[in-house]
């Protein structure tokens, strides 16, 4: 027999990795790890060879060595189970290859693209050229403009010629925030590279991290969770190459977390920053809503749910007026009418995602599509009436479903944005272990770090 399986072809004996049983009974997730880094791998290196921008493709050089080191680190973890060896060290934990792709294909990519960055290229209309992808310099720019004319909106109806789509500034007013420490500091190569909007990005998704880590007493963190949320190419490319999606949903995720230990206010406000800068993850406030009301499980607790609208919507409006008021046209314009593709200029949002392919099939398409967009929204009230959340475990799955379902099926959208609903189930798994602090040790070590 011995014979018969050394002599089996290469793929055959590379299957049996993910189906032979494991004599230490820890093969389970060690194969999830090992297909998980495949996939990954076979993300990363296309991009590395084929994309049209070069900062995707300086990732994908780096993440395409990062994936491979996960690949040859599982796939050692386990031979080693299957032989029944535990390795010991840095290099016996699952963390190890996390790491890597924290270091490899999120820091050492975007402090490249940084310094790249310094050519001053990134306006060319050559995306081969681009260190930072044209959300980066929107923002930035939209901060220097609210700085100097109080409004980060420009009124593209009077510019003296015919408006492209980087005049847009396709975000809320706070998203321009992330922007300041440039328009202020920036003017030289080392202030240029310090404030780039992408390292403000970053420290805010990072903050978060550690902010909601707290308010749930620190919880042991399930590789799962780490993987989803951190070392998916969504998560590291978008890291390396833009950013303001994952202090947007970082945001997102401790305002559930304040929900989730009774800081309702407080969640309310750090929920109307996140609408204030992305739309997309408004629908977030009718689950966040329905935690704070439910979740004392002792009857529905108005009061508290009265303190997070308030919060919720005079922080909204204390933030979008004083920039609506200095040109209604132009916040109109850029935040509602471009995003929806009714702008004087038609938003390129088209990924091949299953909305946008029904809605080029024709006008019937289009009709199809937002139907079909409804008629998800009716689902998510359904399940939110019939099955509140009564915890942040379960208010972040039912957000994770109600966006990926609303980017998969809305006509102009990107396939960046499904970063949301992965980020947001990988805190689902780190929510859900924060609260069964009472689990014994031996359930606990099989969804967390060997």
């Amino acid at each position: 027999m011995e014979t018969e399986v050394g002599q089996a072809p290469a793929w055959r004996r590379a299957a049996r990795l993910f189906t032979a049983p494991s004599r230490t009974g820890e093969a389970a997730p060690l194969r999830w790890d090992l297909g998980f880094y495949l996939a990954c791998l076979a993300f990363a290196l296309p991009t590395a060879l084929v994309s049209e921008f070069y900062g995707y493709r300086v990732w994908g050089n780096f993440a395409t060595v990062a994936y491979g080191f996960g690949v040859a680190h599982s796939g050692y973890l386990l031979l080693s189970a299957r032989r029944g060896r535990t390795p010991g060290g840095v290099l016996g934990s699952r963390w190890c290859a996390v790491a890597a792709v924290a270091l490899l294909a999120m820091i050492l990519p975007l402090a490249l693209l940084v310094i790249r960055r310094l050519t001053g290229v990134d306006w060319l209309i050559t995306p081969f050229s681009w260190a930072a992808q044209p959300e980066v310099w929107v923002i930035e720019r939209s901060a220097d403009l609210l700085l100097h004319h109080g409004t980060p909106y420009v009124d593209v109806t009077a510019l003296g010629r015919a408006p492209v789509v980087n005049d847009y500034t396709p975000y809320g007013p706070v998203m321009a925030l992330f922007g300041l420490p440039r328009a202020v500091f920036g003017g030289t190569p080392l202030t240029d590279a310090l404030t780039d909007a992408r390292w403000m990005f970053a420290l805010a998704a990072c903050a978060c991290v550690l902010g909601t880590l707290k308010l749930l007493k620190w919880p042991r963190v399930p590789v799962g969770a780490a993987q989803l949320a951190l070392a998916c190419p969504l998560t590291a490319l978008t890291w390396a190459v833009a950013g303001p999606d994952l202090a947007i949903v970082g945001l997102l995720v401790l305002s559930c977390a304040l929900a989730a230990t009774g800081r309702a206010a407080w969640s309310g406000l750090v929920l109307a920053l996140v609408i204030s800068a992305k739309l997309i993850v408004a629908p977030a406030a009718a689950v966040l809503a329905v935690l704070v009301l439910v979740r004392r499980r002792k009857g529905l607790d108005w009061v508290a749910l009265g303190r997070f609208a308030a919060a919720l919507v005079a922080t909204t409006a204390a933030l979008h007026l004083p920039v609506y008021l200095v040109d209604p046209a132009a916040f109109v314009e850029h935040v509602f009418r471009f995003p929806l593709g009714m702008g004087v200029v038609r938003s390129p949002a088209a990924s091949p995602l299953p909305g946008h392919l029904i809605a080029e099939t024709g006008v019937a398409g289009q009709v199809a599509a937002f139907v079909l967009v409804g008629a998800a929204a009716v689902a998510m009230l359904v399940w939110l009436v019939r099955r509140p959340p009564a915890n942040g475990s379960a208010a972040l799955l039912r957000i994770a479903v109600g966006l990926g379902a609303l980017i998969l099926l809305t006509p102009a959208t990107r396939y960046g944005y499904l970063v949301y609903p992965l980020v947001l189930l990988g805190a689902h798994l780190a929510f859900r272990m924060a609260e069964v602090p009472a689990a014994p040790p031996a359930q606990r070590s099989a969804t967390t770090s060997s």
